[in-house]
């Protein structure tokens, strides 16, 4: 019986070993997941705050929202990362690579604090490539997105308020589900529209009219001259 109470009490505490390594383990990821968001902030309100406004809720026509819950539940790391760092050519979004890495992926951090919607932009990522007409696309997208996104995707120079999406500083970043999730279902407290479902008011666009946008997007994309 006595090497019985041992054998339970060695378990017990190895148990308890385990168990306060997890609550470390996680106290301090913790407090460097909230050590990068303050950073983040910090960051934020240096250089960003100005035309994406505070807590990042956008100015119309002037810059987009950083914290809507569409955009960070579909968007990656990877695409907001990229677009922090090089900007938008032909935008008034400058490149902030002078943050260094750590610097953009705290400004990434902060923004993922406002999360709200479950994240699934790895699967928004892996889904197909477009596969449509760009003629047909071109139609659409002159009937239904050039008013705010401009005849050729030059966004707020246009005078409207969406962005540049036909400009190779956005179609380089963006997967094609990316860009088919925003089209089908919108961005909340934005003049984006979702354009799918018949709730969807402007327009009622099936998921092949979505892909032929996509596809004449696509079309539209200029390649940045290569930096020697």
């Amino acid at each position: 019986m006595q090497a019985l109470r041992l054998f339970q009490g060695t378990n017990q505490l190895a148990l308890l070993v385990v168990l306060l390594g997890i609550s470390f383990s996680a106290t301090v990821v913790s407090a460097a997941e909230s050590a990068s968001i303050k950073m983040g902030k910090q960051l934020y309100e240096e250089n960003c705050i100005f035309c994406h406004q505070e807590s990042g809720i956008g100015q119309v026509g002037v810059a987009p929202s950083l914290t809507n819950k569409e955009l960070l539940s579909t968007a990656t790391d990877k695409f907001l990362i990229e677009t922090i760092r090089d900007g938008r050519d032909g935008t008034s979004m400058l490149a902030f690579n002078i943050l260094g890495t750590s610097g953009v992926q705290a400004i990434v951090a902060y923004l993922r604090s406002y999360e709200t919607l479950p994240n699934r932009a790895a699967e928004v990522d892996k889904q197909p490539d477009a596969f449509g007409d760009p003629r047909l696309g071109k139609q659409w997208y002159e009937q239904i997105c050039s008013t705010c996104h401009g005849m050729a995707g030059e966004g707020y120079e246009a005078g409207g308020s969406g962005t540049a999406i036909g400009k190779s500083g956005f179609l380089s970043k963006a997967s094609d589900g990316f860009i088919r999730e925003t089209t089908k279902r919108g961005r909340s407290n934005t003049p984006m529209y979702g354009f799918q479902g018949p709730t969807a008011g402007l327009a009622d666009l099936g998921d092949r009219e979505i892909d032929d946008i996509i596809v004449y997007l696509r079309s539209l994309q200029t390649h940045l001259p290569t930096v020697e």
